[in-house]
């Protein structure tokens, strides 16, 4: 899907810096994500964003990669999200932003799918077992259900608050490789340097795929 409502390009850089900023409270973590945040909440805290986002990634990756089926994954931001934060006060933007979350999760199509909060602006959805054509028919699903909210964003062209979209779809296998988050969250940035209300999506099964066959020659070899 690419909607082309509007086509002027908005500045990314903010959210890309969140994105790095969640990766590498990531990468220190000594022992698994899902441990991490299960002893938080047994001791009354609450699980920093990353190790959330992280366990959803490990238990979808683990799922898919069980039952040997696909997991996409979508990273979804308010469009111009810097200058919506800074035209609105806290407790507007806090509602609007509650508003989406909502509406990405009432879209979902499954009741044990999830949207989890990536900074102030964005959102993580893992689906596991969801075929690529159906992920896809969900991202239409969520911008039109984000529009639908006619949130007052007066530095979008839009006039509404409205989202862009990442979309990235393997076929786990092994191990959870935080690579695949990456992906998502580089697809989301080439679809917001379009304009806003854009889905990119990005296919790494043929990737895989070859490389699992070429491993697979050179050991029979």
């Amino acid at each position: 899907m690419t909607t082309t409502a509007v086509t002027s390009k908005q500045p990314v850089d903010a959210f890309w810096t969140r994105v790095r900023t969640a990766l590498n409270a990531m990468r220190p973590v000594r022992q698994p994500a899902y441990g991490q945040a299960a002893m938080a909440r047994s001791i009354g805290m609450k699980p920093k964003l990353g190790a959330l986002i992280e366990e959803e990634l490990v238990a979808g990756w683990g799922r898919a990669a069980e039952k040997h089926v696909s997991l996409s994954l979508l990273v979804i931001e308010i469009d111009r999200a810097t200058e919506y934060f800074t035209a609105y006060d806290k407790p507007e933007t806090d509602d609007g932003v509650l508003t989406v979350m909502r509406a990405i999760t009432d879209a979902l199509p499954r009741v044990g799918d999830s949207c989890l909060r990536l900074g102030r602006g964005g959102f993580v959805v893992v689906l596991p077992d969801l075929p690529v054509l159906m992920a896809r028919s969900l991202a239409i699903k969520i911008t039109d259900a984000v529009r639908r909210q006619n949130l007052a964003h007066k530095e979008s062209h839009a006039g509404i608050v409205t989202v862009s979209l990442g979309l990235a779809v393997t076929n786990p296998r092994g191990s959870y490789d935080r690579k695949f988050f990456e992906a998502g969250a580089e697809a989301l940035k080439k679809a917001q340097r379009k304009g806003i209300g854009y889905l990119q999506a990005v296919d790494l099964r043929p990737a895989l795929e070859r490389k699992r066959a070429k491993h697979k020659v050179a050991k029979a070899a």
